[in-house]
């Protein structure tokens, strides 16, 4: 195959590992497509739960047109044993004539093992084709295994003078349909939503996936140092719908954990800084958890405590035609900045219009 080829294929194999993305944690969503005499014979990715494989998926769609073919795959395949064999075993037994993958996954099980196993067997293995891109498939992925916690992207959804309500707090709709759909888009692709308790109080948010038809919700996440949220609203009805977990600090009261537990929600205790829930353990309790990818919707405080610690991987500006003024609502809150060095620096990946709106994409500098 000549590198041209190479890339294409890997391209194809990123692309559809990204169709994992959100619904196959703790496990990395990746693509495989298998190739034989420039035709591709198979293809897949992680399923739901991370179970089958991307290779199993591809091989068993490859059947014996495997025997001789080139495997392309975003991640190196796996070499434990787990609920299934190791995928690079499973590629040496289909025999396959040749194995390309884009970066070597730095699981300790695997870290190179599985390129090991290819090669071992006499199998040639290329890495490397479109690192990058592969790279910036797997942040949240491979930010948990190297970091401990999972990436996060801090969605903002404000007028265009950076303003999230008015004065008196009204916030519905800043943004039009077509904006608000593409965040149900955006949550779908995550592991998880995550909110502050303020929003939780204020909002009565449901944090739910709708009109896409999901049918595996992301895990809904409420930060809430007391648990002083309202028992009565959205989030207590729809425990049994989308799974919830309160994250709490050692002085939320017995009575409201009782309540919380009884309702079915899942309760998990934070330590504090500064009064506060600490930024970096909730999120390392989250990666200890599997969460790969957290999908953060606010509140102002909150937002501003993840950039202060340097927890935002990405951001998602919504921008609406419209202006609050100096009495609306701001956005963030206090990043008690005393010079300008010192501000949270992103670079602008893409952007683009939705309807009424304007959505940029921000990614850590």
């Amino acid at each position: 195959m000549s590198a041209e080829a190479d890339q294409r294929f890997m391209a194809l194999a990123i692309a559809l590992g990204a169709r994992g993305l959100g619904r196959v944690w703790p496990n990395p969503a990746v693509g495989c497509v298998i190739v034989s005499g420039g035709r591709i014979v198979g293809r897949g990715w992680t399923q739901d739960g991370g179970r089958p494989h991307a290779e199993t998926q591809a091989l068993a769609q490859a059947g014996a047109a495997a025997r001789g073919a080139t495997a392309y795959v975003s991640l190196e395949p796996c070499a434990h044993h787990g609920k299934t064999p190791p995928c690079a075993e499973a590629l040496v037994k289909a025999g396959v004539a040749r194995v390309v993958s884009a970066i070597t996954d730095p699981d300790p099980r695997v870290a190179g093992r599985g390129h090991q196993i290819l090669r071992g067997a006499g199998i040639p293995v290329t890495t490397g084709v479109l690192a990058r891109d592969a790279e910036a498939a797997q942040t949240g992925f491979l930010s948990r295994v190297r970091d401990g916690r999972p990436m996060v992207t801090l969605k903002l959804a404000t007028s265009f003078d950076g303003r999230i309500a008015t004065a008196s707090g009204e916030s519905r709709w800043i943004t039009g349909p077509e904006a608000r759909r593409m965040v149900h888009a955006m949550r779908a692709t995550h592991d998880a939503v995550m909110v502050g308790g303020g929003t939780a109080r204020a909002d009565d948010p449901a944090l739910t996936v709708r009109g896409l038809g999901v049918t595996r919700q992301p895990v809904r996440v409420v930060c809430a140092r007391l648990l002083d949220l309202p028992t009565g609203g959205t989030l207590a009805h729809s425990v049994t719908r989308a799974p919830l977990w309160l994250l709490h600090g050692p002085a939320a009261p017995k009575a409201a954990r009782d309540i919380w537990t009884r309702l079915g929600a899942r309760l998990i205790e934070v330590a504090e800084e500064d009064g506060a829930l600490s930024p970096n353990a909730l999120l390392r309790v989250l990666g200890a958890e599997g969460l790969t990818r957290v999908f953060c919707e606010g509140g102002g405080q909150f937002a501003a405590a993840l950039l202060r610690a340097g927890l935002v991987d990405e951001i998602r500006h919504f921008s609406a035609g419209l202006a609050l003024g100096a009495d609306g609502r701001p956005a963030l809150g206090t990043l008690a900045l005393d010079a300008l060095a010192g501000a949270p620096r992103f670079r602008l990946r893409d952007q683009c219009v939705v309807g009424a709106d304007t959505v940029t994409h921000w990614v850590r500098a």
